[in-house]
């Protein structure tokens, strides 16, 4: 072995792993606690700020806070210092139980609202967690046991954003502080490195230096207007997939951008998408009581079922595959937008097969080798697939079990077959039905679903398909 290989260059440093939160334990507690240990150096800096929730994150924690004036970036360096005295102290962590009265009397002897409103949504037994004597929050946990076990070196408060309460924009807006936290120092310095890389990629940068889109506030946050560049670009995309969809049998159709809420309401996405829709659009004062009104397409689905359902269809005609790059829009509140990963008007690449259930699992095991054709032509490589299952537990899915059923175990066969590599995410599905997601990294090892594959039983019912 050669001195080269047994040590790394400087040019090429020894890569650190970085777990997500999600991953470790550890640093689910440490990076808990810190969001504690965060709020309450802000509450001694500025009596006036009240907290509302402040958890951990994939790769740190947050806080959202009431306050009469935004954060400065001083302001940031000063609730650092503070949260590095507090973690000198060696607080010790306590958990306390109390009943909801007894929550309900201390939230109201502090005055702190946003906490009683938390407390009307939290299930018993009621938990607080005290940092020493001198500061407590409602929270489930969990944390470490001291202030101590928190590297000061390991730890970095990074930006200040705006944020609504509950995430309505029609509530109080909030001042949400974002900050990292890890085991040791020589995490926090690999994270920022790999940060600082993945500012050097930023796609607003470079979509801005190689003039492929701009955004407008005449226009509207959130919509992209593309440059001849970029439109190009887009073009070039749409025609290799457009070629690579025909050899596989799919039929390109095209639809409108708006529809009467009646197609919403009869697929299920009006009574719970509704709030991620734009606003309806009615004709008159008596439309807009009875919710009869248009609204611009937040998805495709309903619109190709109207297609097929156009006209009588053997089962010898199937699979039926149709497949349109539709513009899509979604109300995406204005704190989550960001660029081109997250805006309120999309061109997707959508199809829609209806099949048979005995032709469902080789269409679906076509679509996976289609999706996976695009992403080694993109040289797009580094994936992992998530089998995106409903959780029993929540009240947010539409069809019967048997159905949910039957779906979910056409995608885990599909994967089987395949080899590939897998892991499950209870609760990710939608609320129609189940699917594959593939999960990409990028520089930083932050996660972005990049396709998706999904497996509907519940539309078909909804509009008497045959």
């Amino acid at each position: 072995m050669s001195s080269s290989e047994s040590n790394p260059s400087p040019e090429q440093p020894e890569k650190i792993h970085l777990p997500r939160t999600s991953e470790s334990e550890a640093l689910k507690k440490i990076r808990h606690t810190t969001s504690h240990v965060m709020a309450m150096a802000v509450q001694k800096l500025f009596p006036k700020a009240q907290v509302t929730i402040g958890p951990w994150i994939e790769n740190g924690f947050y806080y959202d806070f009431d306050t009469p004036e935004p954060f400065t970036e001083a302001d940031l360096k000063a609730i650092k210092k503070e949260m590095v005295k507090i973690i000198k102290r060696d607080l010790p962590v306590i958990r306390e139980e109390v009943s909801r009265e007894e929550a309900k009397s201390r939230i109201e002897a502090i005055k702190e609202p946003y906490k009683l409103e938390i407390l009307q949504d939290l299930e018993d037994p009621i938990t607080i967690y005290h940092l020493g004597e001198e500061w407590w929050d409602l929270c489930a946990g969990p944390h470490i046991e001291s202030t101590k076990q928190i590297n000061p070196k390991a730890i970095e408060l990074e930006t200040v954003a705006g944020a609504y309460w509950r995430g309505d924009e029609s509530k109080a807006q909030l001042q949400r502080i974002y900050g990292t936290a890890w085991e040791t120092p020589e995490q926090l310095a690999e994270y920022k490195r790999r940060k600082e890389e993945a500012l050097k990629r930023n796609h607003r940068k470079l979509g801005k230096e190689l003039g492929l889109f701009i955004f407008s506030d005449l226009v509207g946050p959130g919509l992209p207007l593309w440059t001849p560049k970029g439109t190009m670009l887009k073009n070039s995309l749409k025609d290799f997939l457009q070629q690579e969809q025909l050899k596989r049998g799919y039929l390109p159709v095209d639809t409108p951008h708006i529809a009467r809420i009646d197609l919403f309401k009869t697929s299920g996405h009006w009574q719970k998408y509704k709030e991620d829709m734009f606003p309806m659009m009615a004709e008159d004062e008596q439309a807009e009581a009875l919710e009869q009104g248009f609204v611009v397409k937040p998805m495709n689905c309903p619109f190709h079922i109207q297609i097929y359902k156009n006209e009588l269809r053997s089962y010898r005609e199937l699979p039926v595959r149709l497949a349109e790059f539709g513009t899509v829009y979604r109300y995406e509140k204005s704190g989550e937008l960001g660029g081109l990963t997250r805006v309120r008007g999309f061109t997707q690449d959508d199809s829609h097969l209806f099949v048979t259930p005995e032709q469902l699992d080789d269409e679906f095991l076509s679509v996976v080798d289609l999706t996976l054709f695009v992403f080694k032509n993109l040289q797009l490589k580094n994936f992992r697939a998530r089998l995106s299952f409903r959780d029993p537990k929540l009240d947010k899915y539409i069809g019967s079990d048997d159905a949910w059923e039957k779906a979910e175990g056409a995608i885990r066969r599909a994967v089987e077959k395949m080899g590939m590599e897998h892991f499950e995410g209870i609760g990710e599905a939608a609320f129609y039905g189940p699917k594959l997601d593939f999960i990409f990294q990028d520089a930083l090892e932050r996660e972005w679903q990049l396709g998706t594959v999904q497996v509907d039983y519940n539309l078909p019912e909804r509009f008497d398909l045959e």
